[in-house]
């Protein structure tokens, strides 16, 4: 019973996404190029939108203000005109060069893997310009708007420099959050947390689904082998299901990586992903030998075997508790999680 209330906690706890909604109002302000009449604080990324929308012109004019811890930062504001998130949209990019010197240009992002190489967009830009003071990089730009559209989905970002070349930024936490729709007719903007992109939802049970099968199930089933052997044979049974369930559903878990690393190119995680292969394939293995492979008990040859089961078996839990605590380190879903796991792997222990 203790096992069930711990899994139905720890499953809780893995499924919470969320969307939240941003009415961050702030007040329009007078800029040396230009005034503007409307403005957001955008609740991710330090950041700030302002605008004037023209709806006979089908353009609008912005000034995008983020917030940088140094100018070694390069940042970007884009509009994306066929879908959300990143791959698709047509950004400004803008950064202090090392000669002190503000660098702006046009950047059309065509794969995760982008440089943000300068390039034409896909819509009309005029009049782009960019300044840098009190840490703050300011964006300005007459963009006209794709399809004559009032509603437009936009990103925002920024990451690292080296010298005057823009660095991939970072893979998780805010980075991965700043994106959401903007109605420059009424003003609304919803920001598009966690929970909503479809990537990220896959990440979600990505992370619930192997945390359940190699982090509490495979577990379990090394625990009532080890404690309950005095119930034979319903240990063996309650083994045998703790262990083929967990390596199911790690070999669901591991399919979803290979679709979040198909979606994700140019975005890797080296070591969480040779792990999960040596994981998939130990359990492979593993599986293999004790379907196929498992002498009698009275036979000589088991002494081997069990020492064959016990090592692999032992080895791909703990590879696979050191692997789930490296994926809660890269989506950083809360300090609080992993501490719950590492609570709930206590318990079970």
């Amino acid at each position: 019973m203790a096992f069930y209330k711990c899994l139905f906690f720890v499953s809780l706890i893995f499924s919470s996404v969320f969307v939240t909604m941003s009415q961050q109002a702030c007040t329009p302000q007078a800029f040396k190029q230009k005034t503007f009449a409307a403005c957001h604080n955008l609740p991710i990324l330090n950041s700030t939108i302002h605008w004037n929308y023209y709806p006979s012109k089908g353009t609008v004019d912005v000034a995008f203000v983020q917030a940088v811890v140094s100018d070694s930062r390069w940042v970007a504001w884009a509009i994306n005109p066929t879908s959300t998130g990143m791959v698709g949209s047509q950004a400004i990019v803008a950064f202090q060069r090392t000669d002190g010197a503000i660098s702006v240009y046009s950047s059309p992002i065509k794969s995760y893997g982008t440089r943000l190489e300068q390039g034409n967009l896909s819509f009309p830009l005029f009049d782009v310009s960019a300044v840098y003071k009190n840490n703050q990089i300011v964006i300005f730009a007459t963009v006209g708007l794709p399809n004559n559209v009032s509603i437009v989905n936009h990103v925002w970002q920024q990451g690292p420099l080296s010298g005057n070349t823009p660095q991939m930024h970072s893979v998780s936490g805010p980075n991965v959050e700043s994106f959401g729709a903007l109605d420059f007719l009424s003003g609304k903007v919803e920001t598009v947390r966690r929970g909503t992109s479809s990537v990220f939802r896959v990440k979600i049970s990505h992370g619930i689904i192997n945390t359940i099968s190699w982090g509490i199930l495979m577990p379990v089933g090394a625990i009532v082998a080890r404690h309950f052997k005095a119930a034979d044979p319903a240990w063996f049974h309650v083994h045998r299901a703790c262990q083929m369930l967990g390596y199911f559903g790690g070999v669901a878990g591991f399919a979803t990586g290979l679709w979040l690393g198909h979606k994700s190119s140019g975005v890797e995680y080296k070591g969480h992903r040779c792990m999960g292969i040596t994981l998939i394939s130990l359990a492979a293995l593993q599986v293999l030998v004790a379907l196929s492979l498992r002498p009698n008990k009275t036979d000589k040859k088991r002494v081997f075997w069990n020492w064959f089961h016990y090592l692999v078996g032992y080895g791909t839990i703990i590879l696979g508790i050191v692997n789930i605590l490296k994926g809660f380190d890269m989506l950083q879903p809360g300090k609080w999680w992993k501490f719950s796991y590492l609570i709930t792997i206590g318990v079970l222990g």
